[in-house]
C-alpha cells in the first residue's frame, strides 16, 4: 500500500463581529475548543461588539457528530491521526483569513489579540509560531501551550508580545498535572505571563474578558 496525498481547493467558514474602521481599537482572532463551533463560540465575546473591538472567529476544519450519528454537531482543529498534515492545514486557513481581514498597514493603535480556548490554545500557540503574523498578545484560556512547540524559537518569537493565562477556578479540565505541564513550559520558554482567573469553569468569562479587553 502507498499513502498519496493532494492539493485542491478548500472553502471553509468562520465568523466575524464588527468590521474594522476608524474607532477600531482592538481585533480579537479567537479559536474554539474541541466539540464546539465558530457560530456559538463567538457569542461569548458579544460583550466586545461595541464599535471599539472587532472578533474573527475561526473554526475547525473536521467537523462530527456529537454523540452518535446525527445530533449535535462540533469541530476539531486535529487529533492525533496524519496530525502534522491537519496542522498545516489549519495554519494555511488562519494565515488567508488574517490575510483577508486585516489591512497590509493596520494602523499602529489597533492592537491585535490572539486567544485559543482549551484545544484552540495549542491550534493559537502552532500558528503564532510560524511567525507570518503579526499580533500584540497571545490569550490561552483554559488550555496549555503545546508540548512540541520549539522552546528556543519559542522564547524569542514570545517574549516580545504581552501573554496572559486565563482559567476558571472550577474548571474540571485544568487538573494539577495539567497546571504543572504548563508551569513547567513556562519556564522552559523563560517567560512571564499575566495571569487571570476566575469562580467558574471550562467556559468564558464574560467580566474576565471585560478586564483583559481593558489591560491592552
Amino acid at each position: 500500500m502507498e499513502e498519496a496525498t493532494i492539493d485542491f481547493n478548500f472553502k471553509a467558514r468562520y465568523f466575524k463581529l464588527g468590521q474594522i474602521q476608524e474607532n477600531t481599537e482592538q481585533i480579537w482572532f479567537v479559536c474554539h475548543g474541541y466539540g464546539q463551533l465558530a457560530y456559538y463560540f463567538i457569542r461569548n465575546f458579544k460583550p466586545l461588539d461595541d464599535g471599539r473591538h472587532v472578533v474573527i472567529a475561526p473554526e475547525g476544519l473536521s467537523r462530527f457528530y456529537l454523540e452518535g450519528f446525527s445530533g449535535r454537531v462540533g469541530a476539531t482543529w486535529m487529533t492525533r491521526d496524519n496530525r502534522l498534515m491537519d496542522i498545516d492545514n489549519y495554519t494555511a486557513y488562519l494565515n488567508e483569513i488574517y490575510a483577508k481581514e486585516i489591512p497590509s498597514t493596520i494602523p499602529a493603535h489597533i492592537k491585535i489579540n490572539v486567544l485559543g480556548f482549551s484545544q484552540g490554545a495549542a491550534t493559537v500557540s502552532r500558528w503564532i509560531m510560524q511567525d507570518q503574523v503579526h499580533f500584540d498578545r497571545l490569550i490561552l484560556w483554559a488550555g496549555i501551550f503545546p508540548s512540541d512547540i520549539d522552546l528556543e524559537a519559542g522564547h524569542q518569537k514570545l517574549k516580545k508580545h504581552q501573554i496572559a493565562v486565563v482559567h476558571g477556578t472550577k474548571d474540571p479540565f485544568i487538573d494539577p498535572e495539567q497546571e504543572a505541564m504548563q508551569q513547567k513550559l513556562i519556564t522552559a520558554l523563560r517567560i512571564d505571563p499575566k495571569r487571570y482567573t476566575f469562580n467558574g469553569a471550562h467556559e468564558i468569562e464574560s467580566t474576565t474578558l471585560a478586564q483583559l479587553a481593558a489591560d491592552l
